[in-house]
């Protein structure tokens, strides 16, 4: 038998297909880190972007308004009489008498009370009798002077004796004088012991009764009476310096109180004290009412509405929106690019939830509504809301 033929051993591979598969391999060991990375940084990226956004604060603006109000100042003031007269008694003594009560209307020199005041009385009794001395002795000299200067024509005496009695008759005139100077100051004095009404108007205090002690000038203590003319009021009104030189003389005021509602009365300012008050930086001003039906009352409480010219339009925004810090009161406003704009303001009136914007901004500006802490010029802000317009009462 022929001799078996050994199997042929196996192809080694070769080396050509080795390095395919191991660039092969390398790619896609590649493609899975560069797939890795690229996945990492795509992440890292939507998260810095996410975290960005959310620290970009979100604020709603509106824009200045001037609401209902922008032609006028409505102020508080206080009614007061047009004239006014506290009477204290000049003479001490009891009431005797009073003949009119809180209320009553009177008339210049009509009789108010009486005083009883025996002290004085009697003093103008003495006085009298010093009086009717004085003039006794002055009587007398005035003979006395004349009967010497006789005798010293005729050289009879001599003159220095005519002198004496001539110098001792200008000493009585003189006493008679002073004693009817003190006769008249006292008549003077008892006349006061009769109350009377200095002008017409209406009584609205007593503070006393008969019987009562009286103490003469206690103007320290309480009025007898008080007499005030009420056909006329005066109203006494604080006006901002900012709005002064446009509250002029003779500008009409409109007052409302407030057991009449719905009631207005005219006005007109008919003063100005012309200086500013440091403590409250407004202007006294003087406003006279009409008040012939007698509707008003002295000391009561009243509302003004002073009429202002369109010019002096203020624009008013939410109180919210102020921010005061070491640079001041400033409003934060939003530009067209989306980045805060601080802008320093002046407050003309404080309306509480209100606020009257004097100087700073423009009736276009957005403001922010509620600004967040920490707002810098140029920060970015995303504007989600524009509310409507502050509104001025």
């Amino acid at each position: 038998m022929p001799p078996e033929t050994p199997p042929a051993a196996p192809r080694p591979r070769s080396r050509r297909g080795l390095a395919l598969f191991g660039f092969a391999a390398a790619l896609g060991l590649a493609a899975v880190v560069i797939n890795g990375i690229w996945s990492r940084q795509a992440s890292e990226a939507k998260l810095k972007e996410w975290t960005d956004t959310q620290a970009v604060p979100t604020v709603s603006v509106i824009t200045p308004s001037t609401g209902a109000n922008k032609t006028s100042l409505d102020l508080p003031g206080r009614l007061e009489a047009y004239s006014r007269a506290p009477i204290y008694a000049r003479v001490g003594g009891f009431l005797k008498a009073y003949y009119v009560d809180i209320g009553q209307s009177v008339k210049a020199g009509q009789l108010l009370a009486e005083i009883e005041a025996p002290d004085l009385d009697q003093q103008l009794l003495q006085a009298k009798a010093s009086l009717a001395s004085a003039q006794a002795a002055e009587q007398l000299a005035t003979v006395t002077a004349g009967r010497w200067q006789q005798l010293g024509g005729a050289n009879t005496v001599s003159r220095q004796t005519v002198d004496e009695k001539t110098g001792d008759l200008t000493v009585k005139q003189a006493l008679t004088k002073a004693a009817q100077a003190a006769v008249d100051r006292l008549e003077v004095l008892s006349a006061f012991k009769r109350i009377t009404a200095p002008f017409d108007g209406i009584v609205t205090t007593r503070n006393t009764d008969v019987g009562a002690l009286i103490n003469a000038e206690s103007s320290a203590g309480l009025a007898l009476f008080v007499i005030s003319d009420v056909d006329r009021l005066r109203l006494n009104v604080s006006v901002p310096q900012n709005f002064v030189p446009a509250v002029k003389l003779k500008t009409k005021v409109q007052i409302t109180v407030p057991e009449y509602p719905g009631k207005v009365y005219e006005g007109v300012v008919e003063a100005s004290a012309r200086a500013v008050d440091a403590q409250t930086g407004t202007t006294r001003m003087q406003v006279v009412v009409d008040n012939a039906k007698g509707e008003l009352m002295p000391g009561a409480f009243a509302n003004t509405r002073i009429e202002l010219p369109s010019s002096l339009q203020s624009l008013a925004v939410p109180a919210g929106a102020l921010i005061f810090d070491q640079k001041g009161l400033r409003v934060a406003t939003v530009d067209a690019s989306g980045k805060v704009v601080l802008k320093p303001v002046t407050i003309a009136r404080d309306l509480g939830q209100i606020v009257e914007i004097g100087s700073g901004l423009t009736a276009e500006d957005k403001v922010i509504e509620s600004p967040p802490d920490g707002l810098s010029n140029g920060d970015p802000v995303r504007v989600v809301d524009t509310a409507r317009p502050a509104a001025v009462r």
